[in-house]
């Protein structure tokens, strides 16, 4: 039976099923037969067994389907380890404040490095818009990624997050951003009977964890929300140049002709010559290398 994991808990797989007796929600474990192979949040699995779903019922996942895309991360741009945060989403949400805490724009372009190499969608949801009111900051940040063409949405505290909720409709959207954003707030008000946890933000400017592991939560109307754990860094050590470049469709022709090995940093790089020719604009090619040294360095 075809199943969709929405949470994991200690090597038990909670899995929505779909049949002639509608939908339920069955709790399963991995087969051995899998071997070491993960099964994550958003895994489209086959399950055996007992799938009534009734209390103490424990079927088993003998097949993981193949991924369309996968989301991941390392612990930080040294560590070759890469962990599947989830895998098959649409569209990665990346929340960030306004204020309390202030915009960290390093951590938003790793953020789309990690949206353009898992072939997601990336959207940007700025929360806390109403307490920057008549500022230049909300202004100013978006201009600062106006050439890379993505949804941006602003979300307050004293209005329910309509925009956002229509962009969420029918996909499956995985929301990541620091502690302290308003993450959970963002949840809690898409999906109220969940009761996620929120915390507050210290005097630092770093917020709680509130969040303890990826959940899929679904939307009424159609969709599932990924939320996952507030994080301090987002490593990168699984992306290349190359797999960054396929989010820049406008550039990718243009470095066929690079050397060998280039990094797309480099005084060689053809993509200079591409964009002078006027196939691409200085400010796309800007972004990329911009993003491509945020990938290599620390979160700023």
């Amino acid at each position: 039976m075809p199943g969709f994991v929405f949470a994991v808990d200690r090597g038990r797989f909670t899995c929505r099923v779909t049949d002639g007796d509608g939908d339920r929600n069955v709790t399963a474990m991995r087969a051995r037969e899998l071997g070491r192979k993960a099964v994550v949040v958003g895994d489209r699995v086959g399950i055996v067994g007992d799938v009534s779903g009734n209390t103490d019922s424990l079927a088993r996942i003998v097949r993981i389907e193949p991924r369309t895309s996968v989301l991941r991360r390392t612990a930080d741009d040294d560590d070759p380890y890469e962990r599947v945060v989830v895998a098959n989403a649409d569209q990665l949400v990346i929340v960030t404040a306004l204020a309390d805490p202030p915009p960290r724009t390093g951590f938003v372009d790793r953020c789309l490095v990690a949206a353009y190499d898992a072939g997601l969608e990336p959207v940007l949801c700025l929360t806390k818009a109403d307490l920057v009111d008549g500022t230049s900051v909300l202004p100013d940040l978006l201009a600062a990624y106006a050439d890379l063409d993505f949804t941006a949405v602003t979300c307050r505290h004293d209005e329910p997050p309509d925009a956002l909720r229509e962009i969420l409709a029918d996909q499956v959207s995985v929301l990541i951003g620091h502690s302290g954003v308003g993450k959970s707030t963002l949840v809690n008000a898409l999906v109220p009977d969940q009761h996620r946890a929120t915390g507050v933000v210290s005097a630092i400017g770093k917020g709680r964890h509130t969040s303890t592991s990826a959940v899929a939560l679904e939307l009424a109307g159609g969709g599932w929300v990924v939320d996952t754990p507030g994080i301090r860094s987002f490593g990168l050590a699984h992306v290349s140049p190359e797999s960054l470049l396929a989010g820049f469709h406008d550039l990718a022709e243009g470095a066929l002709e690079c050397p060998p090995g280039c990094g797309h940093l480099e005084s060689s790089c053809t993509l200079d010559a591409w964009v002078a020719a006027g196939h691409a604009t200085p400010a796309r090619l800007a972004s990329y290398r911009r993003l491509l040294t945020s990938r290599s360095g620390a979160d700023s």
